[in-house]
C-alpha cells in the first residue's frame, strides 16, 4: 500500500504530522508532494522534507490521498497538476482523506458535487455552493470520500482512516 499527501507551506503542522506518522507506523509507504522539492513548513514550526514534486507524481502508484489543511490548500488549489491528481483518485474510487481547508482543493476539482462532507467552518458555504451536502461534525465519510473540519478532530479522522484502510487490506 501506498499513500501520498500534497501539501505546502503554511500546512496546519498536526494535520500532516499524525496521519503521516500513523501511515507510517503502519508500514505505509508514504510520498509527500509539494510544489518544490525541498522542505515545507507548516503554521506553527513543523517542517518536513518533500519526497516528490508534484510534476513527478503519477496518481496511479497510489492507494490513499492525505489533504492536510492550513493556509496550503488555497496555494494548491489553483495547481492543474494537483487537481488532475485528486480526479484520478475519485474516478478510480481510491481513498481521499481531507480535513480542515482540505476540501477547497476538491472543491476547484469539482468533485463536490452531490458528496457529503465537512470542512473548516469557513469554508461551509463555499462547500453548499460546490454543491455538497454540509454535515458539521467531526468527521464524514461518503464511500471513498473521508472528510473532517479542524486538528480538534483528528482522532475521529485518524479512525475513519485506520477503518477504511482496514477494510481494504481484508
Amino acid at each position: 500500500m501506498k499513500a501520498l499527501i500534497i501539501s505546502a507551506d503554511l500546512f496546519e503542522d498536526s494535520e500532516l504530522k499524525i496521519p503521516y506518522q500513523y501511515l507510517q507506523e503502519s508500514g505505509v509507504s508514504v510520498d509527500i508532494a509539494s510544489l518544490n522539492k525541498g522542505t515545507i513548513c507548516g503554521k506553527h514550526g513543523w517542517c518536513v522534507d518533500t519526497t516528490v514534486t508534484l510534476n513527478e507524481v503519477d496518481p496511479k502508484k497510489y492507494d490513499i490521498l492525505i489533504l492536510p489543511g492550513g493556509k496550503a490548500p488555497s496555494r494548491l488549489r489553483k495547481e492543474p497538476k494537483v487537481l488532475q491528481v485528486v480526479r484520478h483518485f475519485f474516478e478510480q474510487n481510491k481513498l481521499v482523506a481531507a480535513i480542515c481547508h482540505g476540501p477547497q482543493i476538491l472543491i476547484s476539482a469539482g468533485l463536490l458535487k452531490g458528496r457529503i462532507a465537512t470542512g473548516y467552518k469557513s469554508i461551509a458555504k463555499e462547500l453548499k455552493d460546490a454543491g455538497a451536502v454540509y454535515r458539521d461534525e467531526e468527521v464524514v465519510v461518503d464511500r471513498n470520500l473521508i472528510t473532517s473540519r479542524q486538528p480538534s478532530d483528528l482522532n475521529a479522522f485518524m479512525k475513519a482512516i485506520r477503518e477504511s484502510l482496514n477494510k481494504e487490506t481484508n
